[in-house]
């Protein structure tokens, strides 16, 4: 599953030993890539209230060893579409747009868990609609990004409601796009994520939080992936990348309060409405992620491959998909290789 910032390229000396395996012990020239390294790494990011944010704030990517571009998309489907293009390395998506390039056999890994959505992610009606539940949906106009994880919610919410989505008018826009409909009065619903979530409440409310959906059975997640390709040839480059989201999420593990002030400074909040933004999702660090509960180990494929499963399968159902792949396929998209190397 959003909105994000981008920032400049960065470029320092790269020490190769420690970092790229098989490497050199010797300094590298400023500047320079050996032919096992790349001349620049491109990851597609959004602006959501997380750890690859914490790093962007913090410059983390400035000590990276090569250039790093970090291109903003406003939406996971647009994350997908430059991987499947080549045009980026990893990239910042949900879990259903990591389902959707998963079942269309893109050639992507998923790698890191950004977060469990939560209370970040959620249906917002104007407190003029008269919206006070799901089933008070029908005959609305409601906007979402399609394709997303806050799609695959709404559509969730309507199925255990036993409410047909079709009795409502579903409009496909982004955050940007959503905020605008909403100001003008073209909607009076909608499904989306922080930050754009929060301004939608100055005049709004909720009616169901991803993490009401979650203890339904319908969980979602922000999510790291990378190219199979990049990443079978750059394996220690894509840890290095895992342990500066696992910097960034120190951050938040031992001092919470430092990451809300950095995150209310980024993206120009206050600091209760960034404390609100961080604390709707459920943060994990990276021995946390290799629990059975989530990626599991290389050996042992854990829970979200289940996830992965059980939300094509409703893709599928709901037509968004054309076919949902066996279980296996998804246990082998869940890659926690990177993680480990991290570890090491």
């Amino acid at each position: 599953m959003k909105n994000r910032n981008v920032l400049a390229f960065a470029l320092s000396t790269l020490v190769v030993a420690g970092i790229f395996a098989g490497a050199s012990k010797e300094k590298k020239a400023e500047g320079s890539a050996g032919p096992d390294i790349p001349k620049v790494i491109n990851i597609g990011t959004q602006q959501i209230p997380n750890d690859e944010n914490i790093a962007k704030a913090k410059k983390f990517f400035d000590d990276f060893g090569i250039p790093v571009n970090l291109r903003e998309f406003e939406s996971g489907a647009s994350v997908v579409s430059a991987l499947a293009s080549g045009s980026i390395d990893l990239g910042l998506v949900g879990t259903t747009p990591a389902v959707t390039a998963i079942s269309s056999d893109l050639g992507v890994e998923l790698i890191w868990i950004h977060g469990v959505l939560g209370k970040s992610e959620a249906l917002a009606v104007k407190n003029t609609s008269g919206i006070n539940s799901v089933k008070d949906l029908a005959g609305t106009k409601i906007g979402v990004p399609f394709g997303s994880t806050a799609h695959y919610s709404l559509l969730s919410a309507f199925e255990l409601n036993n409410l047909d989505a079709g009795t409502a008018e579903i409009l496909d826009l982004q955050p940007a796009d959503i905020y605008a409909a909403w100001q003008r009065g073209d909607i009076n619903a909608a499904y989306v994520w922080d930050p754009t979530l929060t301004r939608l409440l100055t005049d709004g409310h909720l009616v169901i939080t991803s993490e009401d959906l979650a203890n339904q059975g319908a969980v979602t997640a922000d999510v790291a992936v990378v190219r199979k390709e990049f990443g079978d040839k750059y394996p220690q480059l894509v840890a290095e990348y895992i342990k500066i989201l696992s910097k960034a999420q120190t951050i938040y593990k031992n001092n919470p309060d430092e990451a809300v002030s950095i995150l209310a400074g980024y993206f120009g909040i206050s600091n209760e409405d960034s404390r609100n933004q961080i604390q709707g999702n459920v943060w994990l660090n990276a021995r946390e992620q290799l629990s059975p509960q989530y990626l599991g180990t290389s050996g042992n494929p854990g829970a979200i491959a289940e996830a992965l499963k059980k939300t094509a399968d409703f893709l599928v159902k709901q037509q968004s998909i054309k076919e949902s792949p066996g279980l296996a396929v998804f246990q082998k998209a869940v890659n926690p290789r990177y993680i480990e190397l991290s570890l090491e």
